[in-house]
């Protein structure tokens, strides 16, 4: 069994991470640590666990395998240096502290559709960003085939829970509801470990729009290219085979298609040289807490799939 330790223990993609390991077969479940909450049960904030017996605690390196570190951005680094983690104790990241080549140091980038092979051998993880999962996924299979557009424009909408836990005037219920709004045009975080992963020579225009819904992301993404649609649906379909959680679909597809999974759905249309690639994920799961469990089973030799055999809340 891998025993598991969790620090910021308290928030969205906490919550979630905590959902999937109580269930994981492979694992078992240690310590939930939370500042702010020391002593309390888990219950009185993850409201769908009050079941449960368990309450936040401290950590114990001595007794766990592995670290998961669910704190705000930029909260990652002082925390470990603050309480340094032991070589043998591995590090899964689900901040953005260390997603980039300059400040990465000992971390890998954990976007198993391109760094497969590399995450079973690393000891620190750097989980992707949501927004750049989506993108990311839509377009590696032509970098990988040297066909990447020059430039690509990018509209994404995402679920009020990729605003965090804490509440802003912007995530406020009477802003959000029924309401869309864009920000950080142009400008958004993740746009430079996109650039990383795919390559700089390609120019995203990158809209990010607030949802009125509480999860999942829709990114379209619109190019020109001089390929037919059937020659681009086998370079992702030859691209995407043996990666389990992500599907190139022939039918339009939709966010409730994957809300609750750790799948990326994938549609492709084009008109004249016109191309637009449609992907779908849940921002919590596959764009944070599940594809973190994915990087866990790698990291420790298991079935890639373990775990996250979720079903999507379709009706």
């Amino acid at each position: 069994m891998i025993k598991v330790g969790i620090a910021g223990a308290a928030g969205y993609t906490a919550g979630e991470l905590i959902r999937m390991l109580v269930a994981h077969p492979g694992v078992e479940l240690r310590y939930l640590q939370s500042e702010s909450h020391r002593g309390e049960p888990i219950g009185k904030v993850h409201r769908d666990l009050i079941y449960s017996d368990r309450v936040f605690s401290d950590l114990d390196y001595t007794d766990i395998d592995v670290l998961f570190l669910c704190m705000g951005h930029g909260v990652s680094t002082r925390f470990l240096q603050q309480n340094p983690v032991p070589a043998s104790v591995r590090v899964i990241d689900l901040g953005n502290d260390f997603r980039l080549k300059a400040n990465a140091g000992n971390f890998v980038y954990g976007l198993p559709e391109r760094n497969r092979e590399i995450i079973r051998q690393a000891g620190r993880v750097a989980n992707p960003g949501c927004f750049a999962t989506a993108i990311e996924l839509s377009l590696l299979p032509l970098a990988n085939g040297g066909v990447l557009p020059s430039c690509a424009s990018v509209f994404g909408i995402t679920g009020a829970t990729g605003a965090g836990q804490q509440p802003t005037g912007e995530t406020h219920y009477s802003n959000r509801a029924q309401n869309l709004s864009v920000y950080k045009v142009f400008s958004h975080q993740h746009l430079a470990e996109i650039r990383e992963t795919l390559g700089e020579a390609t120019d995203i225009a990158f809209v990010p729009v607030r949802g009125c819904h509480a999860r999942g992301i829709m990114v379209n993404t619109v190019f020109y290219s001089d390929l037919e649609v059937g020659e681009l649906k086998r370079l992702y379909a030859s691209y995407y085979e043996g990666h389990p959680f992500t599907v190139v679909s022939d039918e339009p597809v939709y966010l409730k298609q994957v809300v609750n999974t750790n799948y990326c759905f994938i549609h492709l249309e084009q008109q004249g040289r016109k191309v637009l690639v449609t992907s779908v994920i849940d921002n919590l799961l596959k764009g944070a807490s599940g594809q973190a469990v994915q990087n866990m089973n790698l990291m420790f030799g298991l079935e890639e799939t373990t775990g996250l055999h979720l079903k999507a809340n379709y009706f």
